[in-house]
């Protein structure tokens, strides 16, 4: 069902009104988390003490308010428009080795009491199962602390009709291009408020903003025989306010994005070799989330994740670290929870570990894994590190939190490189910008990718578009073949909003920056044939 302008801002009242009641009705609660509510620390304070006093030998709580809005549009119409808001907390605690955890939205000193006291029950009775106690690394106090992602506007202040005009103008803007038939366009928003609290002294208040402008523009043949798709892949979901969108300027940017996808309807079809592979920035993120995100999570490494989606050729640990090339000596690759304006930076994870970053790949060489406090123990006789890097994160109170994916990038190279000086070096080779469909083994070993927009060099200049790319390989050839890299100039922050493991499934917001790397002689296929 769709809905034009006028009939939205016709109910818009009422929707406000409904708002309005909701509000008022959560205001009512025994709770509020917005803001430095003493009630809050206070209530975290009395489940710790519950836990201590049922058994527990080491507690934590995490009390947190989620708002989420997406508003979604095609043509001049209104798709959807989404609000939500949910908050509660959960409790977990340690018993002789053994977790347990439970979550309520009981926010009253005798439901949180309660909920403690269910939590340390859970705790014994998983201590039947336990294959080895849980050993919690060291991590430092932080008695009164908070944070704040650095945005400069924030999206859920901005009127809804504001919203809808910004996408419908910029919908106008591309339907403006000949050939360009269809376009969709949204944002989604959230505000994630977290107060945490464990037995060990920390409290930490904190609020986490992302922000996910995006646009797909259909261009159709004249005689219908083919249509192409361009997406807005160049401008990435970021833990920044609705300055992003402004910044991303849809309606002054969608013409060209109509225009790429009515000129890919004549594109030459790709013929299959070998190519040196240019990748720009909103392509690249992609590759790195997959064979470098996903295989150095240690939890992942060591079969935790066999069931969702496999688990990482990167293993047996004290066989890789500090030994396995990953790629050229000029490769390096951090993780980093401490990047401003990227998803998955914050002030800390939720042990209360504070934001680090830290090497992943060191000169090529592959050197440490993502780790939580439980985890670090497993591998410090091989990293020579006994602290957690930070990578505890649940998705709400109400699930467990357990090791997810940091922003993990490519660090740029010291000289002052573009993309224009890759193609200018590369005699034979595609340029590929924007994500695309993909696919990747159980291991993170082989894969496939495709991507938004392919150019074709040759003798160091683009002479035209391609269609129907894909490339093929194995993620440590692949890195290896790597020998062009971008500068600080030319780095780049991409990211996916959505990143899903865990049972039950969980999903992570997280960026990878990169520069512009040229690979060289990687198979390329025709996705047509």
């Amino acid at each position: 069902m769709t809905i034009s302008r006028r009939d939205f801002l016709k109910q818009t009242s009422l929707v406000s009104a409904a708002a309005a009641v909701s509000s008022r009705s959560a205001s009512a609660l025994p709770l509020q988390v917005r803001g430095s509510d003493s009630n809050v620390k206070e209530l975290c304070v009395i489940a710790l003490d519950a836990a201590r006093s049922a058994g527990a030998s080491y507690a934590d709580v995490r009390v947190v308010r989620n708002r989420s809005q997406r508003l979604a549009t095609r043509d001049d119409r209104v798709t959807g428009i989404n609000d939500g808001e949910t908050y509660g907390f959960g409790i977990r605690v340690l018993v002789g080795g053994a977790w347990g955890f439970v979550g309520s939205t009981k926010l009253t000193r005798r439901g949180v009491r309660e909920v403690a006291q269910r939590a340390v029950e859970q705790a014994r009775a998983n201590q039947s199962t336990m294959i080895r106690p849980a050993v919690l690394a060291p991590v430092d106090v932080y008695p009164d602390s908070t944070w704040q992602s650095p945005i400069s506007v924030d999206p859920f202040a901005v009127p809804v009709e504001d919203k809808v005009d910004l996408l419908l103008a910029a919908n106008a803007q591309a339907l403006t291009v000949q050939g360009a038939r269809f376009v969709s366009s949204s944002m989604f928003f959230v505000r994630e408020e977290k107060t945490f609290a464990s037995t060990e002294g920390t409290i930490t208040e904190q609020t986490m903003y992302r922000s996910a402008p995006s646009m797909q523009v259909t261009a159709v043949a004249p005689d219908f025989s083919n249509f192409q798709t361009r997406s807005s892949t160049e401008i990435s979901p970021m833990g920044l306010g609705y300055e992003h969108v402004l910044d991303a300027d849809f309606p002054g940017r969608a013409p060209q994005w109509a225009e790429d996808a009515v000129e890919m309807l004549s594109a030459k079809s790709v013929e299959p070799g070998q190519y040196d592979l240019i990748l720009d920035p909103s392509h690249l993120f992609l590759t790195i989330h997959e064979s470098i995100g996903h295989p150095t999570e240690l939890d992942r490494a060591l079969g935790y994740e066999a069931n969702y989606a496999g688990t990482s050729f990167l293993f047996p640990p004290e066989t890789v670290i500090g030994s396995l090339r990953y790629g050229p000596e000029f490769m390096n690759v951090q993780g980093d929870r401490t990047q401003q304006g990227a998803l998955a930076t914050v002030g800390w994870d939720d042990e209360g570990v504070a934001a680090d970053s830290w090497p992943i790949i060191k000169d090529g060489i592959f050197v440490d894994y993502q780790t939580t406090r439980e985890q670090a123990a497993w591998i410090s006789e091989y990293t020579g590190v006994t602290r957690s890097h930070g990578c505890s994160y649940a998705q709400s109170w109400d699930q467990v939190q357990f090791q997810r994916m940091p922003n993990v990038s490519l660090l740029p190279g010291d000289e002052d490189l573009g993309l224009d000086d890759l193609v200018a070096a590369t005699e034979r080779g595609i340029v590929i910008k924007g994500r695309g469909s993909y696919s990747i083994d159980q291991q993170r070993y082989n894969f496939q990718f495709g991507g938004q927009v392919f150019e074709e060099v040759v003798n160091g200049q683009v002479v035209g578009r391609l269609r129907d790319v894909a490339y093929q390989g194995q993620t440590i050839p692949f890195w290896n073949s790597l020998d062009m890299i971008g500068g600080p100039a030319s780095y780049r922050l991409g990211g996916t909003a959505g990143d899903g493991k865990g049972q039950p499934a969980q999903s992570n917001a997280v960026s990878h920056g990169c520069p512009p790397a040229r690979f060289r002689q990687v198979t390329v296929i025709n996705t047509a044939r």
